[in-house]
């Protein structure tokens, strides 16, 4: 499994379309944790662009502060899971949360 989250200042950016960058983790094993992860630079943010591109780059799940509601759709298309109103920590606590099951997701803070 693939988690990507948006970045902003190597802290979950609270609106993904508006990340500098996106961390990729790969999660294996039993228990599962994250066995390699990478950063990439974001795309910039044009109207549909960013599922197709996390798709292509192996993500099934997506963790962010907001999204709006046709981004959550066209990831959802893409076969990828939108987790929405996670901390602004860095991705590699906001993936043990998630893993443990502990992660403390809350509203979403995008109204689009």
């Amino acid at each position: 499994m693939k988690i990507a989250i948006p970045l902003v200042g190597g802290r979950l950016a609270a609106h993904f379309g508006h990340c500098e960058e996106f961390a990729l983790l790969e999660v294996g094993g039993e228990p599962p944790a994250v066995v390699a992860s990478e950063r990439l630079p974001a795309p910039g943010h044009q109207p549909g662009l960013l599922p197709q591109w996390l798709h292509e780059h192996g993500a099934d799940v997506i963790i962010a502060g907001g999204m709006g509601s046709r981004a959550q759709g066209l990831f959802s298309q893409s076969g990828i899971e939108v987790v929405v109103g996670a901390p602004t920590e860095e991705p590699e606590r906001i993936v043990e949360q998630y893993l443990a099951g502990s992660l403390q997701a809350g509203e979403n803070i995008c109204d689009h």
